[in-house]
């Protein structure tokens, strides 16, 4: 059985990664075939927490996409673009270190995942009206989400699931991840400016066009804008404060989106234009393939594959915990693989010494840091992909890679120095 689920999760993982197959498709083939064959049951796919439907995820995202809906029909995007532009003074590279530094400030305060639903539709008009080719920035931009997002407990999912196993708190993920995530940041901008370099183009009418045009024109519903403002700002308060209050970001974003529909007046095909269908079922599939990775012990197997080649050494279980997180949430979404490691992180801390937390930090780094590798590693990636496709822009696997698999080897190994010295050789 172990041996029919990895073979199906690989042929789906290959058909994503070819293009020849819609990666909806792709995920929800190989979750059939796992129903199908027994490898998970109806429970173990659909209620349990660890190896089905990560439900969380799902309705974070569709009451995040809901209140984007709303705020769409205000005309604030649009607001926000013109802005942006007017500040950079319209040089593509410079609305570009804007965005990503944005995306990756809000990542920490927020999550990754409503920071591209709500920094996306900003990058798409910006793009549109400096007349550049938004799939850099878009990038960019869910790169910058996923660095960002690192910095804080609740900034990235995989950190809630280690810090509740953990028992570390805010404030401990901020000293001891803050501090490398803002040189990552700064390491991120210069590759920015090398990557993409072809896409920072100054159209000089174009610029010259956005310069003359007067933002506040852009709103077209402000009574419905402070309704919808309101709202958010109250959604994004409860994120920060669900966890020491025990309410789940999830609940916090759909209530929120019932609150705002209720208040809105809009018909539920305006709000619901925004919603990602294909990303939310791609989504369950993934998860129900991971599951059954799960559920046959084929992750759990890896897992302890690299705790018995550490040694006994914490210094050697740090690095390797780093590098083999790094690899595999590449391949596997990084929420359930982090939910799968912590377990076995803990064991190993309590064999090898654990100074100053070094190991959790290493899974963190390495789970957050090499969601970036690929397009379904992290679950911002996912959401930037839907809202591309949404919008006309195909962005590939293999065109994601190609940037995501690069900036992750850079900001992994600039991890390498900084746990060496702070936990083993300063210590």
């Amino acid at each position: 059985m172990a041996a029919f689920a990895v073979a199906v999760f690989v042929i789906a993982y290959a058909l994503i990664a070819s293009e020849k197959v819609h990666r909806v498709k792709a995920a929800l083939g190989g979750a059939g075939l796992m129903l199908l064959a027994g490898v998970v049951s109806f429970e173990d796919a659909f209620q349990s927490p660890e190896t089905g439907v990560d439900w969380e995820v799902i309705f974070l995202l569709l009451g995040m996409m809901i209140i984007v809906g709303v705020l769409r029909q205000t005309g604030v995007f649009e607001y926000a673009a013109i802005r942006a532009a007017k500040q950079a003074r319209g040089r593509p590279f410079r609305v570009m270190v804007t965005l990503v530094v944005l995306t990756a400030g809000a990542s920490a305060l927020l999550d990754n995942v409503t920071t591209v639903l709500l920094v996306a539709p900003v990058t798409l008009l910006v793009c549109q009206r400096l007349g550049v080719p938004p799939v850099p920035f878009l990038i960019a931009e869910v790169l910058a989400s996923n660095v960002g997002g690192t910095a804080t407990l609740i900034g990235d999912p995989p950190n809630i699931i280690i810090a509740s196993r953990a028992g570390l708190s805010f404030n401990d993920f901020l000293t001891n991840l803050a501090p490398i995530v803002v040189v990552l940041v700064i390491a991120l901008l210069g590759m920015c400016r090398v990557l993409f370099r072809k896409a920072f183009t100054y159209d000089a009418e174009r610029v010259a066009e956005v310069m003359e045009l007067d933002e506040r024109e852009a709103l077209s519903d402000r009574p419905l804008l402070i309704k919808a403002g309101s709202v958010l700002l109250a959604v994004l308060a409860g994120f920060v404060l669900s966890s020491p209050l025990g309410y789940a970001p999830a609940a916090v974003a759909l209530l929120g989106a019932g609150v705002l529909v209720l208040i809105s007046g809009l018909q539920p095909r305006e709000y619901l234009a925004e919603v990602e269908a294909p990303t939310l079922i791609f989504f369950a599939g993934l998860f129900i393939m991971v599951g059954a990775l799960i559920k046959v012990g084929a992750i759990e197997q890896l897992a302890e594959w690299a705790t018995d080649a550490t040694g006994g050494s914490a210094r050697t279980a740090t690095f390797l915990l780093l590098g083999a997180s790094a690899v595999l949430s590449g391949v596997v979404d990084n929420i359930p693989y982090v939910a799968t490691m912590a377990p076995l992180v803990d064991s190993l801390a309590a064999e090898t010494g654990n100074p100053g937390n070094v190991l959790w930090w290493a899974l963190a780094l390495g789970a957050d840091l090499g969601g970036n590798a690929t397009v379904i590693g992290a679950s911002a990636n996912v959401v930037m992909l839907g809202i591309a496709e949404k919008n006309g822009y195909r962005i590939t696997f293999w065109h994601f890679a190609k940037y995501g698999s690069l900036v992750t080897l850079v900001t992994v190994l600039l991890c390498v120095p900084y746990l060496y010295l702070r936990y083993f050789l300063l210590a």
